[in-house]
């Protein structure tokens, strides 16, 4: 596979990210937390582990004991979820032009999924049981 760097900014340019990804593949969650910081799913791109550089007033919150979600100070656009435990963030796929192209590999908590929408394709889509067992040490 070969890397490529992705460029992304948020809404008002103030907050720019980069990022190295072997493919831009999309993940998408329909949790409760997730749903309430961006009214509806939170998509983000796969990317190389530690390779997110982050420029800007980037904020952050605990939405958790084992997350937080990253914002732009400025414009209060959605930046990254992050898992705390790892120091793992995984940005939002809207911040980077053209990662909107990559295909969707996995939904989580997609039992939580609204009635008014649903994302076509066959990929994985993990249950709020399947989802919790992966990220508590689960094989799922």
């Amino acid at each position: 596979m070969t890397e490529s760097q992705l460029s992304g900014r948020c809404l008002c340019g103030a907050v720019t990210l980069t990022v190295q990804t072997d493919t831009p593949r999309l993940r998408a969650c329909h949790c409760n937390m997730c749903r309430q910081h961006t009214s509806g799913m939170f998509i983000s791109v796969d990317t190389v582990p530690g390779t997110l550089e982050v420029s800007g007033p980037a904020q952050s919150f605990q939405s958790s004991e084992w997350a937080e979600r990253g914002f732009c100070g400025t414009c209060g656009s959605t930046l990254w979820y992050g898992t705390i435990e790892d120091g793992a963030r995984h940005p939002a796929a809207g911040l980077f032009d053209g990662a909107a192209l990559g295909e969707m590999t996995l939904e989580f908590f997609a039992d939580e999924c609204p009635q008014g929408y649903a994302l076509a394709g066959n990929h994985r889509k993990l249950s709020t049981a399947e989802t919790i067992a992966m990220f508590s040490g689960g094989d799922a």
